[in-house]
């Protein structure tokens, strides 16, 4: 599905964490983005999750740490944006969840590739219950890539419900693949595809082991 392509330059941005510069000003929303960047790299750099046979339980570390950090559901109703509100309650249970599989898979395939890249945080605006965590990524060959994390505030927690990369937002580009495909066809035809996609991940992990 396209839209994908976008979400992995976001990933990246949690991958890329060692040798961080920590801003001296960050607050909490900072605080807890870093957490659990801290808790994954702990996860990539265990030599005995990193055999072939520890994969699945690796995999399983991982998004647990993810679930903690993303709002999954806000995700899920701003990517569809206004089809959101005409979905059902069981279209809705339905919909989040294969939407939070897409997202958890194509993350955890690409922090695999783990490299030492460095993060920088740069700024931190806080509004009420929501907040932005501004980050520059500084590649091996010193190149910047500039990433915001949008988050919101509940029961004292900060969760990321949108990630803009270089001015581009993640939910904006996936709101307008599913438009697409939604007005083109139907959100039946895009609950499909969704399904295809998560069938052809489960065959693929089958076929490694």
């Amino acid at each position: 599905m396209r839209g994908v392509k976008s979400f992995f330059a976001m990933l990246l941005i949690f991958a890329f964490m060692a040798g961080n510069s920590y801003a001296a000003y960050a607050g909490e929303p900072t605080d807890q983005v870093k957490q659990t960047i801290d808790k994954v790299l702990d996860i990539l750099r265990d030599k005995e999750l990193k055999k072939p046979s520890k994969t699945k339980e690796r995999r399983t570390i991982i998004r647990k740490f993810i679930d903690e950090r993303f709002d999954f559901e806000e995700m899920a109703k701003r990517a569809l944006g206004l089809h959101w509100r005409k979905r059902t309650a069981e279209e809705k249970k339905e919909f989040v969840p294969l939407f939070m599989d897409l997202l958890e898979r194509s993350y955890i395939k690409k922090i695999e590739n783990y490299t030492d890249e460095k993060i920088l945080y740069i700024a931190e605006r806080i509004e009420g219950g929501y907040s932005d965590v501004g980050t520059k990524v500084v590649t091996k060959r010193n190149v910047e890539i500039p990433i915001d994390y949008r988050l919101l505030k509940r029961d004292g927690k900060w969760e990321v419900y949108d990630v803009t990369i270089e001015g581009v937002s993640l939910i904006n580009n996936y709101r307008t693949q599913f438009n697409k495909i939604i007005r083109a066809d139907s959100y039946e035809e895009l609950v499909k595809r969704m399904k295809n996609k998560q069938e052809e991940e489960l065959f693929e992990d089958k076929a490694k082991k």
